[in-house]
């Protein structure tokens, strides 16, 4: 079977984000699946919506997605959707704009499509392995930045060991984080603590084709289609800062990798 288009995945994507719009007008419900972690009834919409379109566009392809009941079935499949309905859902139920959708097809461990939308910022990156990133159809080059200090980093406010980087809006969507490297709207994202493979699968990918450098939070490249679906945190950033940026975490990142 050929590849999906690029453009039938942003289709489908944009087709959700228009559900999940229309569901912050006429209301919505939550709950939180644990304390400290909402979702809504919108989340799993959306979640059966992509589930539905994107297995008919590639049926072959396994699934993984933050709100499905997992399938070992998928670790034997050559391509993988790897999906998170709503990125930010926290930010989504309080009636901001900072959540996206997140669609990524992975094979053999590497993401070869992305598409990340966020609705309600009116924002649609693209990337395709070897063919570059594109915000709204506009292909986009991440940062150039070569020292740390002074650094953007998207953070409601930074620790005292970070006081020489400077904090920039935070979406609460970690991948619009890494979304705003790929974009030069930030010079450094990171995350020290254990998460998921459908928050970075898609967001990955955007930020490496823009230009970004982007490992696990010890610096190893990232892998996706784990049997667990488990990343360790994750440092997307200018390719000049990486090495310096993951000196600087190294004991916090060692200390919480221990912690799993």
């Amino acid at each position: 079977m050929p590849d999906p288009a690029l453009s039938d995945i942003a289709a489908i994507v944009a087709e959700a984000g228009q559900l999940a719009l229309n569901a912050v007008e006429r209301g919505f419900n939550h709950w939180e699946k644990v304390p400290g972690q909402p979702l809504s009834d919108v989340d799993l919409a959306v979640n059966d919506l992509l589930r539905r379109k994107l297995t008919d566009l590639l049926p072959t392809a396994g699934w993984l997605s933050e709100e499905s009941a997992d399938d070992a079935e998928r670790l034997w499949c050559e391509r993988v959707w790897i999906v998170d309905p709503i990125d930010g859902t926290r930010d989504f139920v309080r009636g901001r704009r900072g959540w996206s959708i997140s669609v990524a097809l992975v094979e053999r461990g590497e993401p070869w499509l992305a598409v990340l939308e966020a609705p309600a910022l009116g924002l649609v990156y693209s990337a395709e392995r070897g063919a570059g990133t594109r915000l709204n159809g506009v292909r986009t080059i991440a940062s150039t930045r070569s020292a740390l200090m002074g650094a953007r980093v998207p953070a409601d406010e930074l620790p005292q060991l970070d006081h020489d980087l400077t904090a920039v809006t935070k979406p609460n969507s970690i991948a619009l984080r890494i979304a705003m490297v790929a974009t030069n709207h930030a010079d450094l994202v990171a995350s020290v603590r254990w998460g998921y493979e459908w928050d970075l699968a898609a967001a990955a990918l955007i930020a490496e084709e823009a230009g970004a450098k982007v490992t696990d939070a010890l610096g190893s490249r990232l892998r996706f289609n784990s049997p667990d679906g488990a990343a360790f945190g994750v440092l997307a950033s200018a390719p000049g800062i990486h090495d310096a940026a993951l000196e600087r975490l190294s004991e916090r990142a060692q200390h919480a990798h221990r912690q799993k």
